[in-house]
């Protein structure tokens, strides 16, 4: 199939274009490069900057590169920087995703995945999170994230696109080719390593919480793996299943309540799933695991819960294995930190400017 990626230049949609390219599927990629590194998109993609509110420009790539569906992988994603700069978020993540679909419209391409969140559900009271959970996000990242989902469905229901939306938490690891470099990082990992390196202090938040060791316990799924479910989720779109919304579907399937999650695998045109590890993991035991692999104890120090930070955070999988297939193939603290590590020593500066 010929697949455009969104932000095919950034961490996760990067090794997905690798993934996707490797499976013999044509690519282009879409990216401003704002945080997106040119030097990540592997050979056999084509790729072209730009950004999702040039409408009139996106249904003409739609249109010349004959393309059949559209991963959508391109967000602003930092929590902080969401509650700070609310209207960055709206623009870019709500504003220009409508302008995706809209151009979508335009160019007859029915078929689209989203790379969404888990921070959809906010605060949730049951662990591991099932996709009929209440979504009650609890910051503008979530909140936009959400809103794309909502349009996606009622887009869906009228126009008859195909979606799928995968929520996720912590991605980690990192392929021989391309690995995870943020500037500011905020995520555990890479922030870990980069206190093995000595290039950053590291503070644990919090070691009183309710959990085994007293840290909070993520989920964490190894981008590899979600390179997978996103090309699992592109080939479920093409099948036309009843989930996606497809001609054919049921039209008098159940809709959620306002606020509420979902309770059918599919209606209106979307089916949502959680990608997860349906366990989790602590961050002593994520720093525990870094020292393992580089051979020596990671230093840190303990400071005061944040506010907002929930004990546990899970997400279930149990869909994404009865409609993708999908279960986590590299799921162990030491294969995500191990490849990630390996990355790092592979490329010390990063990617080229």
């Amino acid at each position: 199939m010929r697949v455009l990626v969104t932000g095919g230049a950034g961490y996760v949609g990067s090794v997905s274009v690798e993934r996707l390219v490797a499976s013999g599927h044509d690519v282009t990629v879409l990216d401003s490069l704002v945080t997106g590194h040119r030097s990540a998109v592997v050979d056999g993609a084509r790729l072209v900057q730009g950004t999702l509110r040039d409408r009139d420009g996106l249904e003409r790539l739609l249109r010349e590169e004959r393309i059949d569906a559209v991963l959508h992988c391109a967000a602003r994603s930092l929590v902080g920087q969401s509650a700070a700069e609310p209207a960055l978020y709206y623009t870019e993540n709500v504003v220009g995703g409508v302008g995706l679909l809209d151009a979508m419209l335009g160019a007859g391409v029915e078929r689209l995945v989203f790379s969404s969140t888990a921070a959809v559900y906010g605060a949730p009271e049951v662990v591991p999170i099932p996709e009929d959970a209440p979504v009650a996000p609890i910051n503008p990242y979530g909140e936009t994230k959400r809103a794309f989902e909502g349009a996606m469905r009622w887009y869906g229901g009228a126009y008859g696109l195909r979606g799928v939306a995968l929520r996720y938490f912590n991605v980690a690891g990192a392929t021989e080719r391309n690995g995870e470099q943020h500037d500011p990082e905020t995520h555990l990992v890479p922030n870990v390593l980069a206190a093995a390196l000595g290039r950053r202090q590291l503070t644990v938040f919090g070691t009183d919480y309710p959990t085994p060791d007293g840290t909070c316990i993520r989920d964490y799924i190894h981008v590899e793996d979600l390179a997978n479910a996103h090309l699992a989720a592109l080939e479920l779109t093409a099948r036309k299943h009843p989930t996606t919304g497809s001609p054919g579907s049921d039209p008098g399937s159940e809709r959620p309540e306002p606020g509420g999650g979902d309770p059918t695998p599919g209606h209106g045109g979307l089916t949502v799933c959680n990608l997860g590890s349906g366990s989790g993991f602590s961050v002593l035991e994520v720093i525990r695991a870094a020292g393992s692999v580089v051979g020596r104890p990671i230093p840190y120090q303990v400071g005061a819960r944040r506010p907002g930070d929930p004990a546990a955070l899970i997400a279930s999988n149990a869909r994404a294995r009865d409609l993708l297939g999908w279960t986590p193939r590299h799921g162990t603290l030491e294969e995500m930190i191990g490849s990630a590590w390996r990355w790092l020593e592979t490329h010390p500066e990063g990617y080229p400017p």
